[in-house]
């Protein structure tokens, strides 16, 4: 972290009026998707307001307000970045694709990286979305790259829990991490699953070797990807839980370290999945091995055979083929001649079926 990062107050120290002054009065509205929301004294007041409306609500004391900018640019950014007072290291994040999850202090305002995900059971590929986040004393701005991040699932949990609304801020962040930290562990549960699966084919009548390793590196790459959204997380919660930074209040202790809880579980066992994918891995690769020695053990054995059978059938041939010439032997042209043709044939023949036989390679 910078220096300004760690200046010592966030909120406090402000003079009430350079906060109203401060809150947003945009001439002009951003180009980008933007949603709205005015909570007053607890209470859901009204939604779907313009931008440019959000200074004259900030006014009064007792007001808090939700803007969400989908895919901004600098320049619509730069909108209410100077009636907020953002730091400009801030807002080039917020712009910037594929920041680590981090929670940075500044002197007027918070700036917190996230990612939520969603894992494609069928194929097993993890998809993220990256979420950007201002949090000032009476305001959030979240900043998505996408919609991948359901913002609509987001807005249900803060429904869910009107009661909460009384406590501002740190409600509607709590709403965000929480329905993010969900999804970790949706991930987790469904790559379990798979997990289960892949360990069941190990053992099945019909080798599926090539699908294990196909299906278990597209995991594996999920994984990687699943830890390292999620394990700088923690510290993020943990941080946001500091009564110094007054996101969290007491009410809201409770319900921010569940979110920790849930992000502390994806952690440990995204690593035990790790753990239980590299044993799958190497057992499917030695059951493989064991596979192509006992096809060789019997290729070997199948060799000898067929070699044992053409060695008995070779001296037959080799008598009669002796016998088929036109010289004189012993016998030639006698019955007696032929009888001796067969007796050697077939007494070698069960000389070297005997021999065969106490070798083992019959």
């Amino acid at each position: 972290m910078t220096a300004e990062h760690l200046q010592q107050t966030t909120f406090e120290g402000r003079d009430p009026a350079r906060v109203a002054a401060s809150a947003i009065s945009v001439s002009s509205p951003t180009k980008c998707q933007a949603r709205t929301r005015l909570y007053r004294h607890g209470n859901l007041e009204r939604a779907g307001f313009p931008v440019t409306s959000i200074s004259d609500y900030l006014r009064d004391e007792s007001s808090v307000v939700w803007l969400d900018l989908r895919d901004p640019d600098r320049e619509d950014l730069a909108v209410i970045s100077d009636e907020f007072d953002l730091h400009p290291l801030a807002v080039e994040d917020a712009v910037t694709d594929h920041e680590r999850p981090k929670l940075d202090r500044y002197r007027t305002h918070l700036f917190l990286t996230a990612y939520a995900v969603r894992l494609d059971a069928g194929t097993g590929q993890l998809a993220t979305s990256e979420l950007s986040a201002f949090i000032t004393e009476r305001a959030l701005i979240t900043v998505r790259k996408d919609d991948r991040l359901d913002i609509g699932t987001v807005l249900g949990y803060w429904d869910a829990s009107p009661d909460l609304a009384k406590f501002g801020v740190g409600y509607l962040l709590h709403g965000v991490i929480d329905y993010m930290a969900d999804g970790y562990l949706a991930a987790v549960q469904l790559m379990d699953d798979t997990m289960e699966n892949l360990g069941d084919q190990l053992f099945t009548d019909t080798p599926q070797d090539r699908d294990v390793q196909r299906r278990g590196f597209e995991v594996r790459k999920s994984l990687i990807l699943l830890r390292r959204v999620v394990l700088p997380m923690r510290e993020v919660v943990s941080t946001l839980m500091r009564p110094d930074l007054r996101v969290a209040s007491d009410a809201l202790q409770p319900y921010y370290q569940d979110v920790y809880d849930h992000v502390l579980r994806a952690t440990e066992e995204t690593g035990s999945l790790i753990d239980m994918l590299r044993t799958i891995m190497e057992t499917n690769m030695t059951l493989q091995g064991n596979r192509m020695a006992l096809q060789g053990n019997r290729m070997n054995i199948i060799t000898k055979k067929v070699t044992s059978w053409a060695a008995i059938i070779a001296v037959p041939t080799f008598i009669t083929g002796l016998y088929g010439m036109n010289v004189p032997y012993p016998g030639f042209g006698l019955e007696w001649g032929v009888v001796l043709s067969l007796v050697l044939m077939l007494g070698s023949a069960a000389v070297l079926y005997v021999v065969f036989r106490h070798k083992d390679w019959l």
